[in-house]
């Protein structure tokens, strides 16, 4: 691909006591393609803040440092604004993230071939080889409420396999409701004309969000299944797994009660927002 394209794509990740997911990350990227591509690290108020800068120096990656945990797509937002306007596509991952031989030119080509496309997701592998569904239907209420009913007790119900979307082919190139945040490429005009990810998404759900914000605005979410990543696994959560399963629900039901927020709707909120606090509960308790 002609060197120009990576020259406006820029890499931004989010560190937050990442460790050596970080340097392999990092690693994965010099690898993953034969141009050099602009990196910044943003610290969500890591407490290994030298050993980040120093992965930085050894990958030549731009380490910045907020001070405080600002949140997965807080973080994103800053270190997007950092970046210069001849950056016109931004590839958003997590640290524990490994990039394959290609993945970055493949969305990069894909992007630059649709204009109509706002954002393009790669297939995401779990560390053990299966597919990661990372490119699926938004959730509706109908959905949501089945998914979180029966998706542990259920494994092939409906609601769940249509939220994951498991039915369609995975090596289908296809437009999604939204793609996995873990990693994504976005159209800088696209991403910055919506003010980035929604802050009031700490953690969880800003991808789905964004997913629908941008399909709102016009803009298809392309799921890209040449292009391939794995994804070895949600560190920055494992520490305290009660702690973000309740985050998790909390996200959840904010992004339903935005996208049904009638003043006619509020029993059905209502009677999510508990459904939603009791599966928590039950979850944390398994």
């Amino acid at each position: 691909m002609p060197k120009s394209r990576l020259d406006s794509t820029a890499v931004v990740t989010v560190t937050y006591n990442s460790g050596a997911y970080l340097r392999h990350f990092l690693q994965s990227v010099r690898a993953s393609e034969p141009e050099s591509v602009h990196i910044v690290v943003a610290d969500n108020g890591s407490t290994d803040v030298d050993e980040a800068r120093r992965y930085c120096g050894e990958f030549q990656a731009t380490f910045f440092e907020l001070g405080k945990n600002l949140g997965y797509g807080g973080a994103i937002n800053a270190a997007v604004n950092t970046l210069p306007e001849s950056i016109t596509s931004v590839l958003i991952s997590n640290p524990d993230i490994e990039l394959r031989l290609g993945s970055l030119s493949s969305m990069v080509d894909t992007l630059s071939a649709r204009p109509d496309a706002g954002s393009v997701g790669p297939c995401v592998l779990n560390s053990d080889g299966s597919i990661y569904p990372s490119a699926r239907r938004l959730p509706s209420l109908r959905t949501g409420i089945g998914h979180a009913l029966f998706a542990h007790v259920w494994k092939n119900n409906p609601w769940t396999t249509r939220y994951l979307s498991d039915a369609v082919q995975p090596e289908t190139t296809r437009s999604a409701g939204w793609l996995s945040g873990s990693c994504l490429l976005v159209r800088r005009s696209a991403f910055d004309a919506l003010g980035g990810f929604d802050k009031a998404f700490f953690m969880y759900f800003e991808d789905v969000d964004l997913g629908y914000r941008l399909g709102k605005s016009g803009w298809l979410n392309l799921y890209l299944p040449a292009a391939v990543v794995t994804h070895t696994g949600a560190h920055s959560t494992s520490t305290d797994s009660s702690r973000m399963l309740q985050v998790h629900h909390q996200s959840a039901y904010l992004y339903l009660a935005r996208k049904y927020r009638g003043w006619y709707l509020a029993p059905v909120r209502a009677g999510l927002r508990a459904a939603l606090h009791v599966r928590a509960w039950w979850m944390t308790r398994r």
